[in-house]
């Protein structure tokens, strides 16, 4: 990448001026162009406006990075841009170097990460969204409408008496039991039409809870804070009110005039955390996630750009929105490792959080109940302020956790006789139980009783899970689908069996057991709207006993309040992972996953079912505290030169042959001349699974004690890469800091 010039030298005046721009390509490097015929040479132009740009056969949007002057250009081979498409910049300047950061750190092209500054209409050329919020308002014909009229529809002429009072917002349509259906109707009539209502410019907070002495620490500290960059860790048992810290610290952040900027792991999480605040703030809150409609997250994307938005909540790529004057930013459950993009631009969103508070010198808050060995490795060194909240709030008890040795042991369904104790005592309470199972389906297998065959994936080295409704074999990694095969293919048996376990044969076998209870399943086949989560957990607020069975979206930190006994049926699927952060992710999961117990008044019991009762791992969890657990592969790491202590890195590509992925990246490693000692350079080699969706993975790791050193040896990897002709149908990426290994 170009660096901008800062001190142009001093040029004829008939030097032409050049636009040097990020477009939205696969391209390493800015491209100049030429100033639109119909602009002034002399016309003021600001890094961040969008501008029209040939590149091939196509015209794209690409994104205005600097201009200069360059006599030696040879002028005929630089394209004219077509037209230039703002006065002012749609991408600000603290926005445009996270940007730009971005993309030199983690060696994706520039101008396909600029884009993820620009909301969805604007990549596509088009104007911002008007950022008020959508409306409706009698049109003059209805304003000329005696009162009282339309009295033989009643529903429209409650609408028309509604809206002779004032404009209604769509949103205020459903406190009056009015459809949007009704709303088309009166527009039909031409007695109504749609507006932009503006959003209320008055922020106001209500009473917060009151907050124990661990809460007003940890609160103390980022209000110190405020106006000026640091990072605060605020690791809180599961149910310690991290959530009410955050929110008392925004209610700072508004009373200054400022934007929050809060982050998620996932969609799920994002109703009920928008209730929450919704509940505190009588202040506008901007949505950016993937549920939402094109339009109704440009929409929000204006708020937040034109300082309209006092809270921006949302999802990982809600990291790049554009802000008018931030606060605070807030990363929740930052552990979580869907806060990494695992294509295109693969970055973690914590990370880029932590550099745009730099950027924007405002305090970041990282909160988590089993934060990241990154994120205490930072904390231990004192680079982060580290605030602790070791008890639960409003008087809850941590939950006891017991093992439960199922060696020998009958199992329904993956559930043995004394879980089933467990579950009966606690439903005959008035208790709700969570089951947690991270095997979504009927069974992981389906094969031959006679011949051994087992249903493979045609595109991935991958068997195939059976699932019951509907009756079909599924590719959990390329989600492709066939029927149930009737017959062995290989011998013609009809004594096909399935093997292992999964979510939908747990449920059916806990349908037999207590039919009189209702069981939800929770996994991504049975919760796919955007609201599921939201509904099901306003469900159970309401509800006596019932079971919640479900994978590890149940884990990431939802609030079940009546929820007294978790089981976990089978923690030894999650053992002996070969990645290194295996044990890790198993530690997180059983913590949080036992945190969802006795998060209220009644005392919690957490059982976890395996046949290793006395892995060390599983010995840990049930007695230490997470910071005694991450000491421990804390010092694993050291001795391994391992992420946190050391850094990685990897060259990937797919391909339609693995020979050809394997010669381009050998091809690759002789080109970069990388030498003796520089870095531990890994493979060529095939991923753990190297036939995905018809295309082959290879990779080329990078192992290095010093993040930087590893970062020139990446960055000449990715230069060498750029430059060598791949054969046809191979992509290749770098991953930075990848999340897995395999």
């Amino acid at each position: 990448m170009q660096a901008p010039t800062n001190n142009p030298p001093i040029l004829p005046d008939d030097t032409p001026r050049i636009m040097r721009c990020a477009v939205p390509a696969p391209l390493y490097t800015l491209l100049d162009y030429l100033l639109p015929g119909d602009v002034d040479e002399n016309r003021q132009l600001k890094p961040g406006i969008r501008v029209r740009v040939p590149l091939g056969n196509r015209t794209l949007t690409g994104v205005l990075i600097e201009t200069h002057h360059s006599p030696d250009v040879a002028l005929n081979r630089i394209k004219r841009a077509e037209s230039l498409l703002d006065d002012e910049p749609l991408i600000d300047p603290t926005q445009l170097a996270l940007l730009r950061w971005t993309a030199h750190y983690y060696l994706h092209p520039p101008g396909e990460t600029l884009v993820l500054g620009l909301a969805l209409r604007e990549r596509r050329g088009e104007p911002p969204a008007p950022c008020g919020e959508p409306g409706v308002a009698l049109s003059e014909r209805g304003r000329g409408l005696p009162a009282g009229a339309l009295q033989r529809a009643p529903k429209q002429a409650a609408l028309l008496a509604a809206l002779q009072k004032a404009p209604l917002r769509l949103t205020d349509l459903n406190e009056l039991n009015i459809s949007r259906s009704i709303v088309r109707e009166l527009m039909s009539k031409g007695l109504a039409e749609r507006i932009d209502m503006p959003p209320s410019p008055d922020w106001r907070c209500r009473s917060p809870l009151v907050a124990n002495s661990e809460q007003s620490a940890a609160l103390n500290g980022v209000i110190a804070a405020l106006g000026s960059f640091s990072c605060h860790l605020l690791e809180g048992v599961t149910g310690s009110g991290k959530t009410e810290v955050y929110l008392q610290a925004v209610a700072k952040v508004i009373a200054r005039g400022q934007q929050a900027l809060v982050l998620l792991p996932e969609i799920g999480l994002t109703p009920q955390m928008v209730q929450r605040f919704k509940a505190r703030f009588d202040a506008p809150i901007a949505l950016l996630h993937s549920g939402l409609s094109d339009g109704e997250r440009d929409r929000h994307w204006s708020m937040a750009r034109q300082g309209h938005a006092a809270v921006v909540l949302g999802t990982r790529s809600a990291v790049f929105a554009p802000l008018a004057n931030p606060g605070l930013i807030i990363v929740d459950e930052e552990h979580d490792t869907a806060f990494s993009q695992q294509d295109g631009l693969r970055y973690s969103a914590r990370d880029v959080a932590v550099k745009r508070a730099q950027l924007s010198d405002c305090p970041v808050i990282l909160g988590s109940a089993t934060p990241s060995l990154e994120t205490m490795a930072n904390a231990r060194t004192g680079r982060y302020q580290h605030h602790k909240l070791t008890q639960r709030a409003a008087g809850a008890t941590i939950p006891t956790k017991r093992i439960l040795d199922i060696r020998g042991l009958d199992l329904d369904a993956g559930i043995s006789a004394p879980l089933h104790a467990a579950i009966q005592s606690t439903l005959e309470r008035d208790e709700q139980v969570l089951l947690f199972l991270n095997r979504r389906g009927f069974a992981p297998t389906l094969m031959c009783h006679d011949c051994g065959w087992a249903a493979q994936c045609d595109h991935c080295d991958a068997r195939m899970t059976l699932h019951r409704h509907p009756a079909t074999l599924r590719c959990h990694h390329c989600n492709g689908r066939r029927p149930l095969p009737h017959h062995c293919p290989e011998c013609a048996s009809r004594r096909l069996v399935s093997s292992g376990l999964g979510t939908e044969q747990a449920e059916a076998s806990l349908h037999r057991h207590y039919p009189q209870v209702r069981t939800f399943r929770v996994d991504s086949d049975s919760m796919g709207g955007k609201h599921a989560m939201a509904e099901l957990g306003q469900e159970l607020e309401t509800r006596g006993a019932c079971i919640i069975l479900g994978t590890q979206m149940l884990t990431k930190g939802h609030h079940f309040p009546k929820v007294t006994c978790v089981g976990v049926i089978d923690a030894d699927s999650l053992l002996f992972n070969p990645d290194f952060r295996g044990e890790e992710r198993l530690a997180q999961l059983l913590t949080q996953v036992g945190g969802r117990a006795g998060r209220a008044q009644q005392a919690g019991e957490v059982i976890i079912q395996t046949r290793h009762p006395d892995h060390p791992l599983i010995q840990r969890v049930l007695e230490e505290p997470w910071q005694m657990l991450a000491d421990q592969l804390l010092g694993q790491r050291e001795q391994l030169g391992l992420p946190p202590v050391g850094a990685l890195a990897a060259l990937r590509c797919d391909s339609r042959a693995l020979d050809h992925g394997l010669q381009f990246l050998e091809q690759v490693k002789r080109g970069a001349g990388i030498s003796a000692g520089e870095v531990n350079v890994i493979g060529p080699l095939p991923a753990a699974m190297a036939r995905r969706a018809g295309l082959y993975r290879s990779q080329l790791v990078l192992q290095a004690r010093d993040r930087r050193r590893l970062g020139e040896v990446a960055a000449k990897i990715a230069s060498t890469a750029a430059s060598t002709k791949a054969p046809s149908g191979l992509r290749w990426f770098m991953d930075i800091d990848p999340i897995d290994t395999l």
